[in-house]
């Protein structure tokens, strides 16, 4: 009896292993792609990657210190280097970015 308790729990210990791969590898495998500044939605909202970098002539409503992690629209946890965004559904966007649809969050 005790070698078919060793045994299921052996086979039950590679399930859980095997199990774990496969979800690991899906969740890679969803991993949204970055937003890249000359795709159509993000040249019509003046998405910069890198906040610092915005034209501030064209963009007069940029401040400094508006970045994407501090946006309403931001979907990405506090301390992300990048997140979700409504406006770029599908896409993350860089949280030290910035684009004109900028909302400070409450």
């Amino acid at each position: 009896m005790a070698i078919k308790v060793e045994s299921n729990r052996r086979i039950f210990l590679m399930q859980a292993a095997a199990s774990g791969l496969a979800l690991s590898a899906v969740s890679h495998a969803n991993a949204q792609a970055m937003v890249v500044e000359t795709d159509a939605q993000a040249t019509a909202l003046s998405y910069k990657a890198d906040a610092t970098k915005v034209d501030k002539a064209k963009q007069p409503k940029y401040a400094a210190g508006q970045l994407c992690s501090n946006c309403a629209l931001f979907q990405g946890s506090a301390n992300a280097a990048a997140g979700g965004c409504p406006l770029f559904a599908g896409k993350q966007v860089a949280a030290k970015g910035w684009c004109s649809a900028y909302a400070k969050k409450a």
